[in-house]
């Protein structure tokens, strides 16, 4: 199991081009995540949320300041360094599912690690691993058109895990489930943040949601702060 990564967050700035000015989405961000911990971000639409978690897939980068994954800095690094550090240490769960409707459970849980060297039967063996860990091991061979909502983000969150990440970034992971499904989801997320440490920084538009994770950082006017009671 791979050692859980935290984040440094280093007065982050992002600014973009709007009618010939730069407005600035994200003004100073500084806060850490330590390693293995759940932090839930909040805030109102189009605020700068998920153009942070991006950064810190280096899939964005700041216009000023710094953002440090564990020795990782991911501004610095190359598409190819890029792609294989993502490849090694993060895993993403989005609000859409992304699962490829012709390819059982069992094959989309499987893709990720086609980009590996490693053998069939311990592909399997990683397969079978993550789909149980989720419930599902008794639908590897069903396609995602027969699995509700919640089994579909399940798969993908199988699908997330099974190269073991140092890091899961997650992008309104229950935004189009019903709330039991959403509450299962959140507690197969707390499940992995607790039982395997891993860091799990999660966007969020829903305050039950973020009840979920060890603290809330609310962004207002380009600034995150953190939530207290």
């Amino acid at each position: 199991m791979r050692e859980p990564l935290g984040v440094r967050y280093l007065q982050v700035m992002k600014f973009f081009q709007q009618g010939g000015q730069s407005v600035p989405i994200l003004n100073g961000v500084t806060f850490d995540v330590a390693p293995g911990e759940f932090i839930a971000l909040m805030g109102p639409s189009g605020s700068g949320k998920s153009t942070l978690l991006n950064m810190t897939a280096g899939i964005d980068r700041p216009t000023n300041g710094q953002v440090l994954v564990g020795p990782y800095t991911p501004a610095s690094m190359s598409e190819s360094q890029l792609a294989d550090w993502r490849r090694q240490h993060v895993g993403f769960i989005f609000q859409r599912y992304h699962l490829l409707n012709v390819l059982t459970a069992a094959e989309n849980v499987e893709v990720p690690l086609l980009l590996f060297k490693m053998g069939k039967a311990e592909r399997r063996r990683r397969v079978h691993t993550a789909l149980d860990l989720v419930g599902l091991g008794h639908r590897m061979k069903s396609y995602p058109k027969t699995l509700s909502g919640g089994e579909e983000q399940r798969v993908a969150i199988a699908r997330t895990i099974v190269n073991d990440p140092s890091i899961i970034l997650a992008d309104e992971p229950t935004g189009d489930l019903d709330t039991k499904s959403a509450h299962e989801i959140l507690g197969l997320m707390v499940l992995l943040n607790q039982n395997f440490k891993k860091t799990i920084i999660m966007v969020t538009h829903d305050p039950n949601a973020a009840q979920y994770a060890n603290r809330t950082m609310y962004l207002h006017k380009g600034v995150f702060s953190e939530v207290t009671e």
